[in-house]
């Protein structure tokens, strides 16, 4: 079994003559707690599509837990374990929190049409959804409608969805945005309390759920990775606080 849970080598993605993903060389250990961290249109969210098959790479592979998945679709790599969650909240709003999760594990387990027989014929779905809500501090709140939660609360409910489709690997798109800082901390709870079996890449700009969660980072800029290394590594390269930071050399 490989070492890695999620490799690209050499990924390339070009729009006409523009390259928006240049060569990236990606690495992404079992267990790992890596961030993915760049300015606005340095890539970030287009690899992501790239790795879980929204986009199609104009060259280079993917390989997910030492098998090529390059020409995979999307679908298909959820059901091998590859889960995301999005920037933007894509919440069953009008379903309490409990329904959201119950109808995820459904859809996983191929008995969604059949989600609105009777409670008693989906028990163990129940069971399963209560199961991941409560280490995340939502069971609570299970029976509320999702319209009714904080925001925060509902990016929270996001990655109990994903976690319901039994990822090996999971990518966060932004889990703090549009969140207040006042919730922010939450959030970073949450992430911490993720399976340590779970490989997490979250894509972020909050920089102290970034340099509190993450183990390693990678800086894309223009497609490309400019550097990538320990968060102390990466707090004082002088080329991210040029790139990144807005810093200049003096």
């Amino acid at each position: 079994m490989s070492a890695l849970a999620l490799e690209t080598k050499a990924l390339c993605k070009k729009f006409g003559a523009l390259a928006v993903s240049n060569d990236i060389d990606f690495s992404l250990e079992r267990g790992a707690r890596h961030a993915l961290i760049g300015p606005n249109g340095a890539g970030k969210t287009t690899f992501v599509n790239l790795v879980t098959g929204v986009l199609r790479p104009t060259s280079g592979d993917i390989i997910l837990g030492g098998e090529t998945i390059t020409s995979t679709p999307q679908a298909a790599r959820v059901k091998r374990g590859l889960v995301r969650t999005f920037q933007i909240s894509a919440l069953f709003k009008r379903l309490t929190v409990l329904e959201n999760v119950t109808l995820t594990i459904a859809e996983r387990d191929g008995s969604a049409n059949d989600f609105l027989r009777p409670a008693g014929h989906r028990r163990a779905n129940i069971e399963e959804a209560f199961g991941l809500l409560e280490p995340l501090g939502l069971a609570d709140e299970a029976m509320r409608p999702v319209t009714e939660l904080a925001y925060g609360r509902q990016r929270m409910i996001e990655i109990a969805m994903a976690l319901a489709l039994r990822p090996k690997v999971l990518l966060l798109d932004e889990p703090a945005a549009g969140v207040p800082p006042s919730e922010t901390g939450a959030i970073i709870d949450t992430i911490e309390r993720l399976p340590e079996d779970i490989a997490v890449l979250f894509i972020e700009h909050d920089m102290e759920l970034v340099f509190r969660v993450a183990r390693r980072i990678t800086v894309l800029v223009q497609g490309a990775v400019l550097v990538e290394g320990p968060p102390s590594q990466i707090a004082e390269d002088p080329k991210v606080r040029e790139v990144y930071l807005g810093e200049r050399k003096s």
